[in-house]
């Protein structure tokens, strides 16, 4: 179960009331599009902290999920929210609210900025930040409207290992799905995965021109599902147990099986987002249909067709 500890708002009352109203974490979407906040709609609810297990904890809200490990040396951070003061801020006032552990090792799990916005404050603060080698490569050409994230102070090709006060992460890139730089982070002592946008509990958003993958992609959870895990802090949404990842592994499956046959059997590109059925997958192919996406989809399908 997760324990809600501490709400960000100067005023008290209205904690209160943000736990009783919601204890729902909010689903930004990828943040190539909108950095993970609500598209001009109602307000987003006010950022929260939680314990998911003893010295681990998730902050929700201000952009993707991020998790805290915390040791009696000092903190790993995955992921820093999006880019801005204000949301670094408040992702440190509310883990302060746990500990008063400073940050000594940060881990990005793609490039969005939702994700990655505060790199650069991490690292001023004293941090070494983790990225995959692919992550770096994309902030060459990667630049949001937030804003461009700065690069991390360190990158790995395949798997990293951060030792810290007796903790352990280790930290996986499976190939290319959500981006071409995806990073998984494994605390093997708490059996926690934390999973980025490459297993969000939302539908999946293939970002082809930041290296995505919609073939590799399930073969990417199938790694991390070969891992000793029983939670997974996904990168936006609820937290999931290991037979959730099960089931978004099956969708996955389904859903590149449906569009290669429709591909292999000759289906037209730009009647390829309408054939693919994914009602029962409670997922949806708008995203696809983005300037350039559709072209990389079908270009990838053709290619791995049999």
């Amino acid at each position: 179960m997760r324990k809600f500890l501490f709400t960000f708002t100067p005023l008290a009352l209205l904690v209160a009331a943000a736990f009783m109203v919601s204890a729902q974490a909010p689903k930004g979407k990828d943040g190539a599009k909108d950095g993970g906040k609500g598209g001009g709609k109602a307000p987003a609810p006010p950022p929260t902290i939680m314990q998911i297990k003893p010295n681990l904890y998730e902050v929700v809200g201000l952009g993707g999920n991020t998790t805290v490990r915390v040791t009696p040396a000092g903190l790993i951070i995955v992921d820093t929210k999006n880019l801005g003061q204000a949301n670094y801020d408040q992702m440190m006032a509310l883990i302060k609210t746990v500990t008063p552990q400073p940050p000594k090792f940060g881990v990005i799990t793609h490039v969005h900025q939702d994700h990655s916005g505060n790199t650069n404050l991490l690292i001023a603060a004293g941090a070494e930040v983790y990225a995959n080698e692919g992550e770096k490569a994309e902030l060459a050409t990667y630049n949001p409207a937030q804003g461009k994230p700065a690069a991390p102070s360190k990158t790995y090709k395949k798997d990293a290992t951060i030792k810290l006060g007796g903790a352990t992460a280790k930290l996986y890139h499976f190939g290319p799905a959500h981006t071409g730089g995806d990073t998984v982070v494994y605390f093997p002592d708490l059996k926690v995965v934390a999973g980025g946008d490459a297993i969000p509990n939302t539908a999946p958003n293939c970002d082809f021109p930041n290296g995505g993958s919609v073939t590799n992609w399930p073969k990417f959870v199938e790694q991390v599902l070969k891992l000793d895990f029983d939670t997974l802090i996904p990168g936006h949404g609820e937290v999931m147990t290991k037979a959730q990842v099960v089931e978004y592994k099956k969708k996955w499956d389904t859903f590149v099986s449906r569009a290669q046959a429709e591909v292999k059997k000759g289906t037209p590109k730009d009647q390829l987002l309408a054939a693919i059925k994914v009602d029962d997958l409670g997922w949806n192919t708008a995203s696809y249909a983005q300037a350039g996406r559709l072209d990389a989809f079908y270009a990838e399908l053709q290619k791995a067709k049999k």
